[in-house]
């Protein structure tokens, strides 16, 4: 919030509004009449949204849709840009605590993995659609160097069908390294490649200058050091982005005290930009 920094009057662009926390915020923040506009490819994310935003009335605006595509899904916003906009990547709670969505190696489940069920590609048809090779590219670009080329061999196997029965054949193939899983980066890995999203974002980030106005903000909270670096090269080496100064000199990082009451926090980095 403070990077954002919600007024009244202003416009703000909640690009992952998930359930609706961030926005419930910057509405609260810049009333009486800031607006906020949100959204997200989850259907039942955007239901508890709707509901949770509800009380703030014609000051929200939510649409269905993936990010970067922000400017078409809200072509009339007033001004044609916004005074801050916030992308919190990744997967929600939501989908991670549903069984059915096959996100979670922790829990039975399809394998899935899709943040907007209306996509026809699955993570096991995605996994039977492609090659080996792209499927070690993934794997390796998801940070799993060691053994990427047997993951991608096993995952082409196809000697499972569940979500537990992927990660215990994972499990069964490559070593444990600390208290890492190591079904983890496969999953992501997975993730990741179903739902576009090193290519929503790297989309997102061409776009979201023209998005905004002169002194306006961008707010990016990342879980991975994948996203991370895309955010960082961004900055450094994107020419559309020379018109965004770096506010925050280094990613801010949660407390020991924020990760010990939100353990789900402790890979979150938030980097924040500046239109000049």
């Amino acid at each position: 919030m403070e990077a954002l920094r919600p007024r009244p009057g202003g416009g703000f662009l909640d690009a992952t509004v998930g359930f609706g926390g961030h926005a419930a915020d910057i509405l609260a923040r810049s009333s009486p009449d800031g607006r906020l506009w949100g959204i997200d490819r989850d259907p039942e994310a955007l239901s508890v949204a709707e509901s949770r935003l509800a009380v703030f009335g014609v000051r929200v605006r939510l649409a269905r849709g993936n990010y970067d595509r922000a400017g078409e899904l809200f072509p009339d916003v007033p001004g044609g840009t916004w005074d801050g906009i916030l992308a919190d990547l990744g997967v929600s709670s939501l989908q991670l605590l549903t069984p059915e969505r096959g996100f979670s190696f922790q829990r039975e489940g399809p394998l899935d993995m899709r943040m907007d069920p209306a996509q026809p590609e699955t993570a096991a048809s995605y996994v039977e659609r492609v090659n080996v090779e792209e499927l070690e590219e993934r794997l390796v670009e998801a940070g799993e160097t060691r053994f990427a080329g047997k993951l991608a061999r096993l995952l082409k196997s196809r000697l499972f069908s569940s979500t537990l029965d992927l990660a215990a054949a994972v499990a069964r193939t490559v070593p444990r390294r600390g208290r890492t899983h190591p079904a983890t980066r496969v999953f992501m890995a997975l993730r990741l490649a179903v739902n576009g999203e090193m290519e929503s974002l790297k989309r997102f980030l061409t776009n979201a200058p023209a998005w905004l106005g002169p002194g306006g903000r961008l707010a990016v909270i990342t879980f991975h050091s994948l996203e991370d670096r895309v955010v960082k090269r961004f900055y450094k080496e994107t020419p559309g982005f020379s018109s965004m100064k770096s506010v925050t000199k280094s990613p801010l990082i949660p407390t020991w005290e924020e990760r010990k009451r939100n353990p789900r926090s402790r890979s979150a980095k938030l980097r924040v930009f500046e239109k000049r």
